[in-house]
């Protein structure tokens, strides 16, 4: 591992904090789903209980996996980059009229 610039520490703090954050969102969606019908039947404790503790292990799961998710496919990315399997990198913008291509 080499020594990161900071624009790459920036771009690996922003990915965190958006893999956080879409994590938790799709977690409480997940627990919504699992324990509304617990929340909506009249049914006895231990039922709702029951749901209750499900539906937060599925949010649990739903938010680990999010985020694993996530950061594998950005580290993945920043690792083809890096590697360069998709070829050379080009660079952001094309070549100005009039100027020397670095390819010419």
């Amino acid at each position: 591992m080499g020594h990161r610039s900071q624009s790459d520490r920036d771009a690996m703090t922003v990915e965190i904090g958006f893999a956080v954050l879409t994590g938790a969102l799709l977690a409480a969606a997940a627990f919504a789903m699992v324990c509304a019908p617990a929340l909506l039947s009249a049914s006895g404790g231990g039922v709702r209980r029951g749901l209750l503790m499900a539906a937060a292990s599925v949010a649990v799961l739903v938010f680990v996996g999010r985020v694993v998710d996530v950061l594998r496919r950005f580290g993945r990315r920043d690792t083809e980059r890096e590697v360069g399997r998709r070829g050379p990198v080009l660079p952001d913008q094309p070549s100005q009229p009039g100027r020397t291509s670095p390819d010419s």
